[in-house]
Order: structure tokens, then sequence, then C-alpha cells
């Protein structure tokens, strides 16, 4: 697969383009809408859980937009995630009609994805940096800690969404299931609200989200400026493994049907 990728690179590479020019060519503000979203996102929740949040950062007191910073550090990197995962969900599905129509591998099309992802998220990520190093908070040599994270999150992510997309053609309520549980699942990850401001049982629970110590990584970069443990990640790690393993081989056996399925 990997081998096919970069025999297409240059595909993968104009479709990215564009996609990214056709979403933005007849737009005013242009790039700006690849922000607006998550920079919506955390104005409303400072605005309805900043003054609620606040005692669960009574440590941070000292740090200027405390609740800020913790919020982007989840949402933002939280909004990644999602929409790679809803991206990947129904790339297939999005792109019948090329998949029909010409021969190339089919892998391109989650490249695609994550792709554009990435450069989304790039942008918000400039201009979060650009905050922190316009308040006096920039993290230091710890920042460095945040390109295992987001590697080790883009691999989950791919290889659930490889998985859910290829099943996505055959059964289409993985699709319309997987909007629901994405809602769900950022409620039950500590991302608008700290695991300590929860009861022990809720605490515990909570240990069970995959996504709760790698959101925990991240705020401890980008909030306290130190090195995250990394040990909290293990369970992650092994996740990733094993849906990249299974999203690759399900999707290898099932790429000739995908067709006849379209």
């Amino acid at each position: 697969m990997l081998k096919a990728l970069w025999a297409y690179r240059r595909f993968v590479w104009s479709s990215v383009l564009r996609d990214f020019n056709a979403r933005y060519r007849e737009s005013l503000l242009g790039a700006f809408w690849a922000v607006a979203n998550p920079l919506a996102m955390i104005i409303i929740y400072t605005v309805v859980f900043g003054q609620l949040m606040r005692p669960t950062l009574a440590s941070h007191q000292n740090v200027p937009f405390a609740f800020s910073i913790f919020l982007c550090a989840g949402v933002l990197t939280w909004g990644l995630f999602a929409e790679m995962l809803s991206g990947l969900n129904g790339v297939f599905l999005a792109h019948g009609n090329l998949i029909k129509k010409a021969n190339f591998p089919r892998i391109c099309l989650p490249a695609i994805v994550v792709v554009t992802a990435l450069i989304n998220f790039s942008i918000v990520m400039i201009l979060y940096l650009a905050f922190l190093a316009l308040i006096g908070h920039w993290p230091g040599w710890p920042l460095l800690a945040a390109l295992p994270l987001i590697a080790l999150q883009l691999l989950f992510a791919l290889g659930l969404g490889v998985f859910l997309g290829t099943l996505n053609v055959f059964f289409r309520d993985v699709g319309q299931l997987t909007g629901i549980v994405l809602q769900f699942w950022f409620w039950l990850t500590p991302i608008i609200y700290t695991s300590a401001s929860l009861p022990p049982m809720a605490r515990r629970m909570l240990e069970a989200n995959p996504l709760t110590s790698l959101m925990g990584g991240y705020q401890t970069i980008f909030l306290e400026r130190e090195w995250p443990a990394w040990s909290p990640l293990l369970p992650l790690v092994i996740l990733t493994l094993v849906f990249l393993t299974l999203g690759a081989k399900f999707f290898l056996q099932r790429v000739g049907e995908l067709v006849d399925e379209l």
C-alpha cells in the first residue's frame, strides 16, 4: 500500500489542492472558514463553561487565559480526529463515481482525507501557537512531545476510519451511527472539563476512553508546559495497532468488491 501511495503521490496532492480550492474558491474570506468552526466552538465553550470550570484550574490562576489554553488543546486536536474519522467513514461512498470510472489504488482516497485534515489542522494550530506566544505562555521544549502524540492520533484515526469506511460501503447504517458516536465520544472525553472535577466513579469510567490519556497529554504540554506521561498512552498504542491491522486486512479483503457495492 505504501508503494502504491508513493507512486500516486501526485494524484493525492493534486486531489487535495483541488478539493481545497473548490471549497474556498468562491469565498471572500477564503481559508478563514477552515478556522471559523473551531474558533466558534472555543468562544461558545469559553463563554458557557469558563466561569464554571475556573475552580478546577485553581492551580493555574496565575496563567492568563488558562481555561482557553486548556480548551484549545482539546478542541483543536479533537477536531483533527473528528474530521479524519468522519471523512474516512464516507470516503468510498463520496467517491463512488471516481472508483467506478478510474483505475487507481483505492488507498489513495483515505490518504487524501488525511492530508486535507492535516492542512486544516496546521492552519488552526499555527494560530493557536501564535496566541500562546502572544500571551507569553510558549510551551518550550515539551512542544516537541506533541509530534508523537499527533502521530499516534493520526494512526488511530486512520486504522479505525479505514475499517469503518470500508464497512460503511456494505452496511450504510455505519455512517449514521458513527456521527452519533462521535457526539457522545466528545462529551465523554475530558476536553471542556477536567477529570479532577468528576467524582471518582466517573473518573474511572473515563479511563476506559482511549482518548482520555491523549487529550491529557496535549493539555499537559500546552497548559502545564511539561512533558506528558507516556505510560498512560500504552492502551491507545495497542488499540491503534489493532485497528491498523484490522482496517488494512478488511480493506484489502474487500477492496475488489467496492465497485459492485457502490
